[in-house]
């Protein structure tokens, strides 16, 4: 598994940091699956395992810049920093009815969706998040780095059909 620590101080705002490469979709994945149903979310699921796959994706395309991340140690050598290895967080906190899933990493170069082209092979990640999410932004962090997020609504339990509550409206 390519993830470092998951933490957890309070058990609705949970982060788990991810080593820098390709593989950390899958464990991003992952982390968001086994949070939400320890939250009971679970119904979640497939919208925020989407968001965090293309926004972690984007943090691995763009913010490690020319270094491409499938050749890039797991772990850092013996003569580097641990923070050496750009990381890359996922962070789920959840005060209901909503949930935020949060990617930080070391660009400080903010998201920029692209005209939608569905012929291409890539460039619709910020398209996605935008309509699975109820909202979605970004902000830069002190020194370098930023945060993208996206914001979904739970369905309250007493909704029987829980349809389109998490969606966000046209």
């Amino acid at each position: 598994m390519s993830t470092g620590t998951a933490l957890a101080t309070d058990p609705h705002v949970v982060s788990c940091t991810l080593a820098p490469r390709f593989e950390a979709v899958r464990t991003a994945r992952e982390f968001a699956r086994s949070t939400l149903q320890g939250w009971g979310l679970g119904e979640l699921f497939d919208d925020v395992s989407l968001v965090a796959s293309e926004l972690v994706t984007n943090a691995l395309r763009h913010a490690l810049g020319a270094v491409e991340p499938a050749r890039l140690p797991a772990q850092p050598g013996p003569h580097q920093a641990p923070d050496a290895m750009l990381p890359i967080r996922i962070s789920l906190v959840h005060r209901a009815p909503q949930v935020v899933c949060a990617v930080s990493d070391p660009s400080s170069a903010g998201p920029v969706a692209r005209e939608a082209d569905f012929v291409a092979e890539s460039g619709r990640g910020l398209h996605l998040v935008d309509s699975f999410s109820r909202s979605w932004g970004w902000h830069p962090l002190a020194g370098a780095g930023k945060v993208v997020w996206a914001l979904f609504e739970a369905a309250p339990a007493t909704c029987p059909d829980n349809l389109g509550l998490h969606r966000r409206s046209a």
